[in-house]
């Protein structure tokens, strides 16, 4: 998969921006890290997950692939319900 696949007309316009957002991050490992969850998930995020989500793509790309990756430690206040639930999401795409 190499970019967008799911449809945002169905979604609220937090949602498109948030699904445009994860696949425009910067890093092209970070699109597909983001891009492949909120193609999968963003619709059946709860609000406040989405704020949760919504805090995460704010951080820069290395950082959070880092974070991803285990090679540094999620700082507390990132690693919510919803960072694990990406993690979660790709499991194994780490070589873990």
């Amino acid at each position: 998969m190499t970019g967008m696949q799911r449809s945002s007309s169905d979604l609220d316009v937090r949602r498109r921006k948030a699904l445009y957002h994860s696949w425009h991050r910067g890093i092209r490992e970070m699109d597909l890290v983001l891009g492949r969850f909120a193609d999968s998930e963003i619709a059946t995020l709860s609000d406040a997950d989405l704020a949760d989500y919504e805090l995460l793509m704010e951080v820069p790309d290395r950082d959070l692939f880092r974070w991803m990756t285990g090679e540094d430690e999620v700082p507390e206040n990132y690693d919510t319900a919803v960072f694990r639930r990406v993690k979660s999401f790709h499991n194994g795409d780490w070589g873990a």
